[in-house]
């Protein structure tokens, strides 16, 4: 990769994590694996208490891109609810009077970036529907198949609290999610400091300028495909993925996906940190997002202790091989 093309990427990605965090603070990270898991050409899962902000990082990055009165990409949010059905997100076929003959009408799923707020109050019957467009970026309706947008992003989001009138996400749909996340509170000075300028925050989210566009973002993924990474943290990957399998508390390891999922969000990961090669901290950073919620722990008890004794052993390994 071209060292002139490393910075004007990181100078788009730079730009729109500026004006993020004029809405979203104190949420860097979060903000960062965000913006990783769509240069990873993958989808993303954030997982919290109500009223961390997680359906207003979703809509910021989705208006960040788009820009207002724009229609470069299209955003659309779903709620998701229990009483919703397959073709309120798929579409659906309609009589039309003029032609006198059935015509498909598209659902919300025609988008590029797509915010499906409270997955998991969806029944399975529709959490089906949506895992099609995420794995293979189309639907199926009858006998016709359709082919998304090449720009197809979902933001996913799910309270765990509430857990009445849910449905759990099933393990081949987590793992269609390249990151799963968790928000948390904030700390005591950036929530003091939100309080005080709440107004001007609430200002910014509805003021929000046009920092990327689509074709912006479709170079950056191509970008981001092309970041070196050094053979011997691909070995680590797969020692990590491999490892996830043999661990006596750990019953359902990682799967080659998973693995191939790592590489990609390492690679968009260095970019997004204004890098065009993936260094070993990368790998510590992003290594129980991406993997974490694909594993079947054999109890809620081990389910950290177990992955960090999986990450550590390797990580260890890695750094003493001092490879930058």
């Amino acid at each position: 990769m071209e060292h002139s093309e490393i910075q004007a990427g990181t100078g788009k990605v730079q730009a729109l994590i500026a004006q993020m965090e004029t809405v979203i603070k104190g949420k860097r990270l979060q903000i960062e694996q965000v913006i990783t898991c769509l240069l990873a050409q993958g989808h993303i899962l954030m997982e919290d208490n109500p009223g961390t902000g997680k359906t207003v990082l979703a809509r910021t990055l989705a208006h960040s891109i788009s820009g207002a009165g724009t229609d470069n990409v299209q955003f659309k949010r779903i709620q998701f609810t229990p009483d919703l059905l397959p073709m309120d997100l798929i579409g659906a076929h309609i009589f039309d009077d003029n032609r006198k003959d059935f015509i498909f009408k598209k659902g919300p799923l025609f988008c590029n970036i797509l915010l499906a707020d409270e997955i998991n109050r969806a029944s399975p019957k529709v959490q089906s529907a949506l895992l099609e467009s995420m794995a293979e970026g189309q639907i199926t309706i009858g006998d016709e198949t359709i082919r998304l947008n090449k720009l197809f992003f979902t933001i996913a989001t799910q309270n765990p609290i509430e857990t009445e009138g849910t449905y759990p996400l099933p393990t081949a749909q987590l793992d269609r999610f390249f990151m799963k996340i968790f928000f948390g509170y904030v700390d005591e000075r950036t929530e003091l400091d939100i309080y005080n300028n709440y107004l001007q925050i609430n200002e910014n989210l509805y003021n929000l300028q046009q920092v990327l566009s689509m074709e912006d973002i479709l170079q950056l993924q191509e970008a981001a495909s092309r970041v070196y990474i050094h053979q011997e943290i691909v070995r680590a990957v797969s020692n990590i993925v491999r490892a996830t399998r043999e661990h006596n508390d750990i019953i359902l390891g990682a799967s080659t996906r998973s693995g191939i999922a790592f590489i990609k969000c390492l690679k968009a990961f260095a970019l997004v940190r204004g890098r065009d090669f993936i260094i070993e901290d990368d790998v510590q950073a992003i290594a129980r997002a991406v993997l974490e919620h694909r594993l079947i722990f054999r109890n809620k008890e081990v389910k950290r202790t177990a992955f960090n004794q999986v990450l550590d052993a390797e990580m260890q390994r890695l750094n003493q091989l001092k490879l930058h």
